[in-house]
């Protein structure tokens, strides 16, 4: 049986500002932003390539905004993707190097947290 994990809750006091800034600042696509009844609204976006989406929202968790510090993405280059970042108004880290992998970090408007992370080579 496979395991898939396709969402994650990211807690936000904002709703449209969470949505522009991942949509507008860090490039992920908008999937939904549905509102299903007073007090209930959902906004999914999916990061570049990745099978797993986030969910913004309202009565959607009972996070509080700002606590969702354990997101780690995988990617190629970290230097490419922290320069896209910065390029697009998003403060970041300087890219971190540890014998796993280079690290990149950055915060939303919340201060959720984000670790993006590049693999090291694999001989």
């Amino acid at each position: 049986m496979d395991w898939k994990i396709e969402l994650i809750f990211v807690p936000v006091t904002d709703v449209d500002v969470a949505r522009d800034f991942y949509a507008q600042k860090c490039g992920f696509t908008i999937d939904y932003d549905v509102r299903v009844s007073e007090g209930l609204r959902f906004v999914q976006l999916t990061p570049p390539g990745s099978a797993c989406s986030i969910a913004v929202g309202e009565g959607i968790t009972q996070m509080e905004p700002g606590t969702q510090n354990s997101i780690q993405v995988v990617i190629a280059d970290a230097a490419a993707a922290m320069e896209e970042l910065r390029s697009r108004g998003v403060e970041t880290s300087d890219v971190d190097t540890q014998p796993w992998g280079l690290f990149v970090t950055f915060n939303d408007p919340d201060g959720n947290r984000w670790v993006l992370q590049q693999l090291p080579q694999r001989e």
